[in-house]
């Protein structure tokens, strides 16, 4: 039997990336990282900048994202977010310009505390891919 299940991501641009051989998911949700099987129980929830892994048969993949919704039901996998990036395709003066930013919005004296905690989210996960 196929412990296979499809997954789709869509950014505002377009629909990023529509699989249908995945074995696992890994997301960033707000209750912490999430990891998604074929059959797993229907989910929505929200997720915090962080890495999304997908393990397929054609192998491992791996994406930063500053945020979105992930909902899995009848084994597909839909995720929406507003800024997507492959790993294995960011260039080390993007990535410097992108933690520079979180940096200075993680310092922003008059946020809120969510706000911070976003913020401060992207720069450890920024600098972790570093």
């Amino acid at each position: 039997m196929s412990e296979e299940f499809k997954v789709e991501i869509v950014n505002p641009d377009s629909s990023f990336l529509f699989k249908e051989d995945v074995t696992e998911v890994v997301v960033p949700a707000f209750e912490g990282e999430m990891g998604i099987l074929k059959d797993h129980i229907s989910i929505i929830s929200f997720l915090k900048p962080g890495i999304i892994t997908i393990q397929s048969k054609s192998g491992e993949e791996k994406y930063y994202i500053e945020d979105g919704i992930v909902e899995f039901k009848n084994n597909n996998l839909s995720v929406l977010t507003s800024s997507i990036l492959n790993l294995k395709d960011i260039e080390k003066n993007k990535l410097q310009d992108l933690i520079k930013i979180a940096e200075e919005e993680a310092n922003k004296a008059d946020k809120s505390d969510q706000y911070k905690f976003l913020a401060d989210q992207k720069v450890e996960t920024l600098k972790s891919i570093n």
